[in-house]
């Protein structure tokens, strides 16, 4: 249910806002609004940095995280990463430009 006043489209707009980049579609890229740094390892959080992972950092999907666990393929600037199903849920994405 909507709550008064609320439109269901400023609903999805807010929702597509705070996608995690596991659920981005593949070869699209995508700028990096925030990422929930606290969800991450102090080993994790200093290696995404070193990758030059932050916010307002443009990001590719390249391929999601398998069924059966994986990592995902991930484009950072000219880089190819893996990462751990839970980074990339930690890492949330703006909304596409209309």
């Amino acid at each position: 249910m909507i709550p008064a006043g609320i439109s269901p489209s400023l609903l999805i707009i807010a929702r597509n806002m705070t996608d995690s980049l596991a659920r981005a579609p593949r070869n699209v890229p995508a700028t990096v609004a925030t990422i929930d740094w606290s969800a991450l390892a102090p080993h994790e959080t200093r290696r995404l940095r070193e990758f030059g992972l932050d916010e307002g950092v443009e990001v590719e999907l390249i391929r999601p995280v398998g069924w059966f666990g994986g990592p995902a393929a991930v484009r950072i600037g000219r880089m190819t990463v893996a990462l751990r199903r839970h980074i990339v849920q930690a890492i949330h994405l703006k909304a596409p430009a209309a």
